[in-house]
């Protein structure tokens, strides 16, 4: 699994003029699962994603958990994370999980974050999407279940 997560000092998507999912301060998170990935990759990355200590404490210092600071996760499936644009110009994706296998992973992830007590809003599965954000700092970190990078 793959995911960016920018913090944000809010951020929503939007489906067909729909708001599905809304937050203040927090994280946005955008969730790509790979052809063999499973719940323990997943696991990983929840957890990875909620101890992020990306929000600056009174010092100034990024020391602090969404958690720590009171925020929330919006969570949005992005199958593109495994597109692969090394050969050619136009991505393959051949490396995305398919559609029923990222659903159940990506609504896991969200169980996982609910679980650990944080609210947690989400886009749309397999929709097209608008998604906005104020991405504060700006701090964007990438994740990989692989520790590819």
């Amino acid at each position: 699994m793959r995911a960016v997560v920018q913090r944000v000092s809010r951020a929503r998507v939007t489906v067909t003029g729909e708001i599905t999912g809304e937050i203040g301060l927090g994280l946005l998170v955008l969730l790509g699962v790979g052809a063999g990935d499973t719940r323990a990759e997943a696991d990983y990355l929840a957890e990875k994603t909620i101890g992020l200590r990306i929000f600056e404490d009174a010092g100034g210092k990024m020391n602090l958990s969404v958690a720590e600071v009171g925020g929330a996760l919006l969570v949005v499936s992005q199958f593109t994370l495994y597109g692969d644009a090394r050969r050619g110009k136009r991505p393959s994706f051949d490396a995305a999980a398919p559609p029923e296998q990222a659903r159940e992973l990506y609504e896991y992830f969200v169980e996982k974050v609910r679980a650990a007590g944080l609210r947690c809003e989400t886009g749309r599965f397999q929709e097209t999407m608008q998604v906005e954000l104020i991405n504060e700092g700006p701090v964007t970190i990438l994740l990989d279940s692989a520790k590819g990078f």
